[in-house]
């Protein structure tokens, strides 16, 4: 196993967790589960490098078509989000404003995720659901005020997120985003966690979606205009970062409301999250009435 890769997922109706390999996945939750119940104990425990370790000398004790993913952290305390991080992307709105001094942000929804593989669901009452595809952050020490030069110590593990948005809704009042970002099951996340190894893993990320093989967005986390560590540094500042929380740190250009005429998913689309170093994240689309 060249790149260590821990899910959350079902296998004969069981909820686990494990290594996935390249022939099959570890029951690693099988070994800890008394010790650590799901990632986000073996993360709060600081063991995540200690059972990866161990997984690369087992054999794999299920095939990989035998799994069902889910987000990789269960229930995490808080899911940060993070808007408008790249500068092609402030461009897109169009609107004449400067780069902004702070990063926009806003909260979701655990159950507004699903895994990877599991058909993003859109929603009776809209038509317009659009993809971001985004790096995410998962916490793995807590902390208050923490200083940019400390920031990266507070990172376990990386992700990825189609951070799903119901564009009617985002804005349905005056001021805030949060009912069009927070529909059931309208974005994904997965398909598993790489355990953090330094800032050089995350500097410079080439990250991509495509829809239906078509590539949407295209950028490197080397242009974001708040970086990872400012990101935790600022966010900190408000709410103490606690082990399993994961910050999602902004999408690329190219999402189908900024085409012209927009583009927005239908039921059959493929979308795919793609990122150096750690994988692809890919799901379907269906009605909620076929859920």
């Amino acid at each position: 196993m060249t790149t260590p890769r821990l899910a959350t997922f079902t296998v004969n109706g069981l909820t686990r967790y494990g290594a996935v390999c390249d022939n099959g996945v570890v029951d690693l939750s099988a070994r800890h589960a008394n010790d650590y119940p799901t990632l986000r104990e073996v993360i709060a425990a600081g063991a995540l490098t200690r059972i990866v370790d161990e997984a690369a000398g087992l054999a794999p004790d299920f095939a990989r078509d035998a799994m069902v993913y889910h987000p990789p952290i269960p229930q995490p305390e808080k899911i940060i989000c993070v808007g408008v991080n790249y500068p092609d992307r402030t461009a897109e709105y169009k609107d004449g404003s400067e780069a902004p001094k702070f990063p926009s942000m806003f909260m979701r929804t655990a159950r507004s995720f699903v895994g990877h593989g599991a058909p993003l669901v859109r929603p009776r009452t809209s038509k317009l659901l659009d993809y971001e595809g985004e790096l995410t952050l998962v916490i793995g020490k807590p902390g208050r005020h923490i200083a940019e030069a400390d920031a990266l110590d507070h990172v376990a593990a990386i992700t990825l997120c189609n951070e799903g948005t119901i564009r009617d809704w985002v804005r349905h009042a005056k001021f805030n985003v949060t009912q069009g970002k927070n529909f059931d099951h309208t974005g994904s996340l997965g398909p598993w966690l790489v355990p953090f190894t330094g800032e050089a893993q995350i500097a410079d990320i080439r990250l991509t979606t495509r829809v239906n093989g078509d590539t949407r967005q295209d950028d490197r986390t080397s242009r974001m205009i708040f970086g990872f560590r400012y990101l935790i540094h600022y966010i900190s500042t408000f709410t103490t970062l606690v082990p399993g929380d994961l910050i999602v740190t902004g999408t690329p250009a190219g999402a189908g409301a900024r085409s012209d005429p927009p583009v927005y998913l239908a039921p059959g689309d493929i979308i795919e999250v793609e990122a150096d170093g750690i994988g692809t994240l890919r799901n379907g689309v269906i009605d909620e009435a076929a859920a």
